[in-house]
């Protein structure tokens, strides 16, 4: 069966681009205190604090522009807060937070019920996260590090619950085009190949391109 998701508006991107400004801030508010809760050390610079409300804004507008407003949007867009969280806690922590995660989760699971067949975000949930752990291992027995953490396995199965087998492998595809070409231009701008990575943000930001672009 063919699903016809009408478009918004101009003023309804407007609209709900506010909303998303303002949801930024909450985010932003609600990292401040789960860092601390963490005895994490909140940073205070330009893109820590007003990155979360300017990218929310940005996703929320494109998010109401793309889809019209009902349930659909309402449900993506709680979603898309919860990534742009990610996005930020690990740019700046180097943490994906059980506290976020494991309800996201839980959330991403009932909605994924309503998919038909029901199973297949679950399905998709526990092959992510039992693939991204085993990477995990593989990575710490070959380097003797910290390859993928393991907020990286919890982030790949709340992608999974909530986008399904291939949305899911399309997201991870993004992801890791994305976490390579940074790698790139890290490695020749110090040239070097020592440092790290956290993969966390650009996971996040391959599942928000394929929530956009799912019907």
């Amino acid at each position: 069966m063919n699903v016809i998701v009408s478009s918004g508006s101009v003023l309804d991107a407007i609209g709900w681009g506010l909303v998303g400004a303002a949801a930024g801030w909450f985010v932003r508010w609600g990292s401040v205190r789960l860092a601390v809760l963490e005895e994490l050390e909140p940073g205070q610079r330009r893109w820590q604090v007003f990155g979360p409300p300017i990218l929310a804004a940005l996703l929320f507008g494109a998010f109401a522009f793309h889809f019209a407003f009902g349930p659909l949007l309402f449900v993506r867009s709680i979603f898309v807060l919860v990534l742009v969280q990610v996005i930020f806690f690990d740019f700046e922590h180097r943490l994906i937070l059980d506290r976020v995660m494991f309800p996201s989760m839980a959330l991403a699971l009932f909605v994924s019920l309503f998919r038909d067949p029901w199973w297949t975000g679950l399905a998709a949930g526990l092959g992510a996260g039992l693939l991204f752990l085993l990477l995990s291992l593989a990575g710490s027995a070959i380097f003797k590090a910290e390859a993928l953490g393991f907020g990286d396995v919890k982030l790949a199965t709340f992608m999974g619950l909530l986008l399904g087998p291939l949305p899911m492998l399309q997201a991870v595809f993004y992801g890791v085009f994305m976490a390579g070409i940074v790698s790139i231009g890290i490695i020749a701008w110090h040239r070097s190949l020592k440092g790290t990575l956290a993969y966390g943000p650009y996971l996040a930001a391959g599942a928000i391109i394929v929530l956009f672009l799912l019907p």
